[in-house]
């Protein structure tokens, strides 16, 4: 079995409120939400807030949701709290980034069958190839032979000194996690010194010690970190197929 919980934090540093930015004609974590009910690998799906606007606003929708603490700094905190107060046990929790409008239900889907082939690994987290940048705001994963990840970073790395790449492996959003590796994450009752340098939260589970396996999946989605991401968000939901088939539903 496997729980799909979706991590949003209202007062967003670089973006503030973004999670009830409209696209289309719905507030950004409905998208989120709707995209990952349609996945058919989840047996429940639930939006994981910090404000009570959210929380409304998710009601009004008839999503699911459940109210967490504003003390959240990280996505994997905020679902852990919420796995707790499911007081429901699953095989696998699945962590649906909330600023990810765009995500492919298909996607959530491979990553929830890829672990359950992988169960040797406490967190599965899937990379999209893409085009090389050195944009800060996209994680980058180095991995190994095996599929391992050895580290994320949001730097140019591996560095172009002897030879180039056109090519970086971008982190995506949808991360599965073993019950028991997320309590060991979130149980660590501060940010870690890795994840503290880069602002990113795995970078915790490599410092504990925790079994990362990465592999490829297909598509374009892209976290909203950024007004400009807002901006194109809005222009490729236009022509999303999804979208399509859930902007005029009512509830989901």
């Amino acid at each position: 079995s496997a729980v799909g919980l979706i991590p949003t934090r209202f007062n967003s540093r670089r973006l503030p409120g973004k999670s009830l930015k409209i696209i289309g004609d719905l507030p950004m974590i409905i998208h989120t939400y709707r995209r990952a009910k349609i996945a058919k690998s989840l047996d429940e799906v639930y939006i994981c807030c910090d404000t009570k606007e959210v929380f409304e606003v998710a009601k009004s929708f008839k999503a699911n949701v459940i109210l967490t603490s504003k003390n959240h700094k990280q996505g994997g905190d905020r679902i852990y709290e919420a796995y707790k107060k499911l007081q429901k046990k699953f095989d696998q929790v699945i962590d649906i980034q909330g600023d990810e409008p765009l995500i492919d239900p298909v996607n959530i889907d491979h990553v929830v069958k890829f672990h359950r082939k992988n169960k040797e690994y406490d967190i599965i987290l899937p990379n999209l190839p893409t085009k090389f940048s050195r944009d800060p705001n996209l994680v980058r994963l180095i991995f190994n032979r095996s599929k391992e990840v050895l580290y994320l970073t949001r730097s140019d790395t591996p560095y172009h000194f002897v030879s180039k790449t056109n090519k970086i492996f971008k982190h995506l959003s949808v991360i599965s996690f073993k019950p028991s590796a997320l309590k060991n994450f979130a149980g660590y009752s501060h940010k870690s010194k890795l994840e503290n340098l880069e602002d990113i939260e795995l970078l915790r589970a490599i410092d504990l010690g925790l079994k990362i396996k990465t592999f490829s999946l297909k598509g374009d989605s892209f976290s909203i970190d950024i007004k400009k991401n807002l901006i194109e968000a809005r222009k490729k939901m236009k022509k999303d197929k999804y979208y399509k088939l859930y902007k005029d539903l009512k509830w989901y």
